[in-house]
């Protein structure tokens, strides 16, 4: 491990043990003499580094492992087996020194005092994190300004906003300045005008704070917008570890071309320079859309452009979530490299 690793993870694995009971009256009363009993892989077996000030995207599908991975970081979890290192603790150890370096961002779950205002979960946080006056209140400032929340400090939390109240954590989670941040789905519910904000914010107190940074969502647009590295797991399993662009560039085989045509087209015209996918008249617009090879996208578009009416086109890259769905059908058959 080299010296400005901040996390460390060797062969990681959580296993749960799941009761399976029969329904009815019945299954009750043959549980009583017999159990069944599932072990579900959470993690299995994963390994990883992280440097200090990366911000790393951790991707998967609904139960594939990431919040399990996150928890046994925080200390929350303890592992079946493998070695973990955070800041060069032991997470598990739970010691006062390493709980004031890092923080959980949970977006499913609150810290914030549902009845009081979020300042006094502020000031909470300020004593039990051992805050000099004079830092809480600089934090607090920057903090508060850089997510515009001074007009909601006093407050009810359970008046404001899912906004409000998703900046309102992780003002809380940051008071104490930690070294390191887990991310869980920090933007979820939130509309795309405080998912842009929130990014920003992201993206801001990484460059200020060089805080290292493990990021989940089921938004992709954060992790593309924020991550350049990218760790996909798959039932508890590493499928990939390495740079987002080369993901995209293995998997995003096509391109789209975004059509406006000033005229009648026929589709047949168009079959000849890719697959079409949608085809569309609302009045005396035609619309379509292509997918072309990514390497003959820009030639492609030159042929339509010179043999077509067309009034308007775009050359777009796939949405970043059909990439990733490619990267699990793959996995299914051999592991992504």
């Amino acid at each position: 491990m080299s010296k400005d690793t901040v996390i460390s993870v060797k062969n990681l694995k959580k296993y749960f043990q799941v009761y399976h009971k029969e329904p009815g009256l019945k299954g009750s009363i043959k549980s009583l003499w017999s159990r069944k009993y599932e072990v579900i892989k959470a993690v299995d077996d994963i390994s990883f580094e992280i440097k200090q000030g990366e911000m790393v995207g951790f991707i998967g599908q609904n139960g594939a492992g990431k919040t399990t991975t996150l928890k046994v970081l925080s200390g929350l979890l303890y592992p079946t087996s493998g070695q973990v290192r955070v800041l060069g603790f032991n997470p598990w150890d739970r010691k006062s020194e390493f709980q004031k370096q890092f923080a959980l961002v949970m977006g499913q779950k609150n810290q914030l005092w549902w009845d009081l205002p979020a300042m006094e979960t502020f000031l909470l946080n300020k004593a039990i994190y051992e805050i000099p006056d004079k830092q809480f209140q600089a934090t607090l400032d920057r903090l508060i300004d850089l997510l515009d929340i001074r007009d909601i400090l006093d407050i009810q939390v359970r008046k404001l906003s899912l906004g409000q109240r998703m900046k309102a954590e992780l003002v809380a989670a940051l008071l104490h300045n930690p070294k390191v941040l887990f991310l869980d789905e920090p933007t979820i519910g939130l509309d795309v005008v405080m998912q842009k904000i929130l990014r920003d914010f992201i993206k801001q107190y990484n460059k200020e704070f060089k805080a290292t940074i493990i990021l989940t969502s089921h938004y992709m647009d954060d992790v593309k917008e924020l991550c350049e590295r990218a760790i996909i797991i798959d039932k508890g399993r590493k499928i990939f570890d390495g740079k987002l662009q080369n993901i995209i560039d293995k998997y995003a085989r096509n391109k789209i071309l975004s059509l406006v045509f000033s005229k009648e087209v026929k589709e047949k015209d168009l079959k000849t320079f890719g697959q079409i996918k949608e085809f569309a008249q609302d009045g005396s617009a035609y619309t379509a859309t292509l997918l072309v090879p990514r390497k003959t996208a820009t030639v492609q578009a030159g042929k339509i452009l010179n043999k077509l009416p067309v009034q308007d086109l775009n050359i777009e890259e796939p949405p970043i979530e059909a990439i990733i769905r490619e990267v699990f059908g793959d996995a299914k058959n051999t592991p992504v490299k």
